[in-house]
């Protein structure tokens, strides 16, 4: 039996996710070590206040902090290692982590400038993401070049399940997306709480920075299979994972293949890390024989003695 750990991106942000992780000593340690970096680094520590989370590059530090902590908990701390590791947008870092192949220290080095150069790109008028349920790639895809202009574009920025996209654009492009999709036949449009458009040509410049960033680093090889954002494969290749966080910000996020293809190559349980439950929920559609257990909707207790029953037996697939 195969275990994989996901990680949330932008988007699943809480106020005050940091304080409400589980005590343990291994989050404990994250914890610290992140302070201290941060401080390194001329940041505040006080990532996840509401205030503190307006700004686009403290949401995605303190997601990469509570993804590697709950990481760590789960493996430092109740033994649980993953042969999988995939994360949606700023989470891949956090899977990167998990992987070894960046340090917790790179990590949060990469993630502040990360999110200064997104909101630098962004700084030019009102941009944001949305998200639609109910139609088809395809229909998702039809709508973004119907409605982008010159001055109002619009781009698929995640394809997350056979009937769930993000889009990134203006706020302007974005409310015709929703008119646009109401017409098709769509269930749900739901603006998210994202202050940038990412996934994008928008963020091109910001690609290529983080990719003269990355060069710099070590290449560590990845311990465990990293599922990739841009084109939903998994790799154990260092300078392919490298190569995704840096990229990945300017194309769109292949989700829906990476968890499938997961499944396919033989996970059979999932746990996603705090905060939230999006894709633990993703999960129970794009591969239904995996169970997916979200730490913050059962607790790490509950979650551990799930998993491991899981492993240990190969049944229960039902999501919890």
């Amino acid at each position: 039996m195969s275990l994989a750990f996901l990680f949330p991106g932008q988007g699943s942000q809480q106020p005050g996710m940091l304080h409400t992780l589980p005590s343990t000593p291994a989050v404990s340690a994250v914890l610290d070590e992140s302070r201290s970096q941060l401080g390194r680094l001329g940041l505040t520590a006080d990532v996840d206040t509401a205030a503190a989370l307006q700004d686009t590059a403290h949401v995605q530090i303190a997601l990469l902090i509570a993804g590697v902590a709950c990481a760590r908990a789960l493996s430092d701390d109740h033994g649980l290692t993953p042969q999988f590791v995939a994360g949606h947008s700023v989470g891949a870092f956090c899977a990167a982590v998990t992987a070894g192949v960046i340090t917790l220290a790179e990590a949060l080095a990469a993630v502040a400038l990360r999110g200064d150069l997104m909101k630098a790109a962004c700084a030019d008028g009102d941009w944001g993401m949305a998200a639609v349920t109910g139609l088809s790639t395809r229909s998702a895809c039809q709508i973004a070049q119907q409605v982008a202009t010159a001055d109002d574009p619009v781009w698929v920025a995640n394809i997350n399940s056979a009937t769930q996209t993000v889009f990134s654009g203006t706020a302007s492009a974005l409310r015709k997306v929703a008119d646009a999709a109401k017409i098709a036949g769509a269930l749900n449009y739901e603006r998210l709480d994202v202050a940038v458009a990412s996934h994008c040509p928008k963020q091109a410049a910001t690609a290529q920075r983080m990719a003269a960033h990355l060069a710099g680093l070590p290449r560590r090889e990845p311990t465990v299979r990293y599922l990739t954002n841009t084109r939903g494969r998994a790799t154990t290749s260092a300078q392919s994972v490298l190569d995704d966080l840096a990229q990945a910000v300017a194309r769109t996020v292949q989700w829906y293949d990476a968890t499938r293809l997961m499944g396919e190559l033989g996970a059979t349980c999932a746990v996603e890390t705090e905060p939230g439950h999006v894709l633990t929920r993703l999960l129970a559609s794009a591969a239904p024989a995996v169970a997916a257990i979200s730490l913050q909707d059962n607790g790490l207790a509950a979650a551990v003695r799930r998993a491991n029953r899981l492993l240990d037996t190969g049944t229960g697939r039902r999501p919890v």
